[in-house]
């Protein structure tokens, strides 16, 4: 094969794809092979896909498809296919759609790499061609989990948790940070396991102490924090370290005792309400973001009204609401899939208005303050920037008017809000 080939690597799922993706794509570079953004462009496709819940199955299958009718029409001559769902899946994608060239599962970038007549460099394994924004970037500290939540089948897909040197992160953010990334959002199944199995101890606080000494890093950010072992140096490491985004994404799934214990979360609705009124005493300004699974077997309405009950109570500042899946193979198969699809759809539609409403309440609060943001992009009349409240890509936004600024993308600006919407902040530039 030439060396010279051109690829395309299609990205699906979650910001851990993304760093797998980017991975990938800086060894296939090392290889001298052309990275090309249009698949039509291209000779060859690798998507990287996600198995976790049916829509995002459903997307994969589609992908690889349209992938395959290219492959037909004659625009490219190989599709290869990796992640979650031919990690999960692969037997019966073989079956199922024959014409992919080759089937991969997680992480497999030497596989990928010798698919294509490549060598995997490993000593610089760890490098990446950044695909988001280059002032923002994704690290993944760990794969796979061991939290045995009954809906999930990530261990499946993603095995038991794995703990990445510190060192090596260090040097990957070092790398990052040379590239101009500025805002690090760290990432893993359970970020707050980390180092337990390495190092003897869940060492996350140190990580983030040791990422905020470094250079050109300004914002960090913790995302996918498991509830259960929340580390009480990592309070006080968020609360003091000027670098340390005041922000938690912290999913709870639910907070009926009921469901909470048929989902094997290893916590109650007791100690997970003393963690969050303890988060938001000890961390000023703290924005909370969580996500609730809807529809989940055995709940009731009364175990939906605690939900929502709950919900009204803490006053989250930023949440998402799936509704259940089930998924063969884990725990909670055996229960079946008894709530209707449309009381699920119905429940998620009130968590969302009651959420809405906090939302708004919040934001009118903002109206009259500074705040620092980050310039992300220019859409139409708008710069679109981030405040230390909002994780790229599933949170709000602040949006400033394009007309008399001179505002430079990945960088820095104090804006007084003047005014918001349910979710987005409107802000101007603060007067000299």
């Amino acid at each position: 094969m030439s060396n010279k080939q051109k690829i395309s690597v299609i990205t699906l799922g979650c910001s851990k794809n993304t760093v797998d993706s980017e991975r990938l794509m800086n060894q296939l570079k090392l290889n001298k092979f052309d990275l090309i953004d249009d698949p039509e462009k291209a000779d060859s496709v690798v998507i990287n896909t996600c198995g976790f819940i049916d829509a995002a199955k459903e997307e994969s299958i589609n992908t690889i498809l349209s992938a395959i009718e290219l492959k037909k029409q004659g625009k490219i001559k190989k599709v290869v296919v990796t992640g979650c769902l031919s990690e999960r899946y692969v037997d019966d994608l073989k079956q199922e759609i024959p014409e992919v060239d080759a089937y991969f599962g997680t992480e497999a970038y030497e596989s990928v790499v010798h698919e294509f007549g490549g060598n995997l460099k490993y000593e610089l394994l760890g490098e990446r061609i950044i695909t988001t924004p280059h002032h923002y970037a994704y690290l993944k500290i760990s794969e796979g989990c061991d939290n045995p939540c009954s809906f999930c089948a990530i261990p499946l897909m993603r095995g038991l948790h794995k703990t990445k040197n510190m060192d090596e992160l260090l040097s990957e953010t070092k790398s990052l940070a040379e590239q101009g990334v500025k805002e690090i959002n760290i990432i893993g199944q359970d970020t707050t396991d980390y180092g337990k199995e390495i190092y003897g101890k869940r060492n996350i606080a140190e990580l983030l102490k040791n990422i905020s000494l470094l250079n050109g890093i300004e914002w960090i950010r913790l995302l996918y924090a498991y509830p259960s072992h929340f580390p009480d140096e990592l309070i006080s490491e968020i609360a003091e370290n000027p670098k340390v985004c005041k922000y938690i994404d912290i999913p709870l799934q639910h907070i009926a005792d009921a469901v909470l214990k048929s989902m094997r979360r290893g916590i109650t609705q007791r100690r997970t309400k003393e963690l969050l009124y303890t988060l938001r005493e000890k961390i000023p300004n703290l924005t909370l973001r969580t996500t609730f699974i809807v529809g989940y077997p055995n709940e009731t309405e009364k175990e939906f009204r605690e939900l929502c009950d709950f919900v009204k109570d803490i006053k989250f500042e930023r949440f998402g609401v799936f509704t259940y899946s089930i998924e063969e193979n884990t725990p909670s198969f055996i229960l079946g899939d008894p709530v209707p699809q449309e009381v699920k759809e119905e429940r998620k539609t009130e968590l969302m208005e009651i959420q809405k409403e906090i939302s708004r309440e919040k934001n009118q609060n903002l109206v009259g303050k500074e705040l620092k943001v980050l310039i992300d992009s220019i859409e139409g009349e708008y710069y679109v920037a981030r405040s230390e409240r909002d994780a790229p890509e599933v949170d709000g936004e602040v949006l400033i008017d394009v007309k008399n600024n001179n505002l430079k993308k990945g960088e820095f600006y104090n804006v007084e809000i003047y005014d918001c919407n349910e979710y987005d902040l409107f802000g101007k530039l603060k007067s000299a």
